[in-house]
């Protein structure tokens, strides 16, 4: 198969076909080197000039202080579970986690084995519908910090707002909606985000952290698990993903043509209203979040029996929509709608969804 399908997978997901071509068009041989991006050194002048870009980019589009390290490390939000704990949580201290899904569990399971965990808020027994108001937030004004996850992709709910943790730092696992509309990043102590669903490619994890926070890691960690070890060697510590650093630089440059961050905001909420408003209209589909906490990243619906999700992901597949399949923890339909995903594709999908109802309404 040589034709583009409509891919809705949650990660590694759609990049941008622009992005794509470029770095077709260089594979083999950069401009001006001889090599691919994949062959030179990571210490040498060419690759440096694109990580220096791949960090200006992400600064530029996310309006970072310059108080921020931008780091390009390798373990997805996986390692980060352990590492932020490892690295801020004392085994005298306490975090807060506000828990609205699969990856915040995750999150907290490991921060367990570090210290005290203070569930700030959960909606595990509403069965992660929801995000929580800010005055539902129950917080310790003496945690060592917030944590959140701002977009659960299993679950398809996103905050809506940033929370207000008072003189409390607030990280933030934003792996699935980072770079999808403007945030005040001064409000966040730390960010963090596997790059495979709206960055680059899978291999790289962005971390951005605030240097302040440095002064607070306890000597003797491990070498390669201390934030330290990375923001002193700028990311070259070890041999880095050239090659996911490289497709990174080329997403920034291609979402500032698409008018940065507010452009690009614009256009996720369009395509997630066609979706949202092709489910709401009928009794056949039934979305998974409440209203006010809906993902325009990732939408999760379902239909009135398994049997019809399992057709349905069948003949969508067949009709070149791949990827609809729920997460296997959680079931249903899942529509993974990220930066570059094209509007088209939602299109299509309506067109879709509304013919399977017809057939089997």
């Amino acid at each position: 198969m040589t034709e583009r399908i409509y891919n809705f997978s949650a990660g590694p997901a759609v990049l941008p076909l622009p992005v794509l071509e470029a770095a077709q068009r260089e594979l083999v041989a950069l401009p001006g080197v001889g090599m691919s991006v994949m062959e030179i050194s990571h210490r040498s002048k060419t690759f440096d000039e694109i990580i220096g870009s791949a960090e200006a980019g992400l600064r530029e589009l996310m309006g970072l202080p310059d108080n921020y390290h931008v780091l390009f490390l390798q373990g997805g939000a996986s390692l980060q579970f352990s590492m932020i704990p490892m690295n801020f949580l004392s085994k005298d201290k306490s975090a807060d986690y506000v828990l609205t899904g699969s990856w915040g569990k995750k999150a907290i399971k490991e921060a367990k084995r570090e210290g005290n965990v203070n569930l700030a808020f959960s909606s595990q027994e509403e069965n992660f519908k929801r995000t929580p108001r800010q005055e539902e937030l129950k917080l310790d004004a003496k945690a060592a910090y917030c944590h959140v996850t701002t977009n659960e992709t299993i679950e398809g709910v996103e905050f809506q707002y940033t929370p207000d943790t008072g003189d409390v730092p607030l990280f933030a696992d934003m792996s699935s909606d980072i770079l999808s509309h403007p945030i005040p990043a001064e409000r966040y102590a730390l960010i963090y985000a596997g790059a495979q669903k709206n960055i680059g490619p899978s291999g790289v994890t962005v971390v951005i952290l605030r240097d302040d926070l440095l002064a607070r890691i306890p000597d003797g960690l491990h070498t390669m698990l201390d934030f330290r070890t990375h923001t002193e060697a700028k990311s070259l510590y070890n041999t880095p993903n050239t090659w996911g650093i490289y497709i990174i630089n080329l997403v920034c440059k291609w979402l500032k043509e698409k008018g940065g961050l507010a452009g690009m905001q614009a256009e996720n909420e369009a395509k997630a209203k066609l979706l949202y408003d092709a489910i709401d209209a009928t009794d056949f589909y039934r979305g998974h979040a409440e209203k006010d906490s809906r993902s325009i990243m990732t939408v999760t619906f379902r239909l009135p029996s398994e049997d019809l999700e399992k057709q349905f992901v069948k003949e969508s597949t067949a009709a070149g929509l791949d990827g609809l399949k729920g997460h296997r923890s959680v079931g249903g339909l899942r529509a993974s709608i990220y930066n570059a995903f094209p509007r088209a594709g939602v299109e299509a999908l309506v067109s879709f969804m509304k013919e399977f109802e017809r057939k089997n309404g």
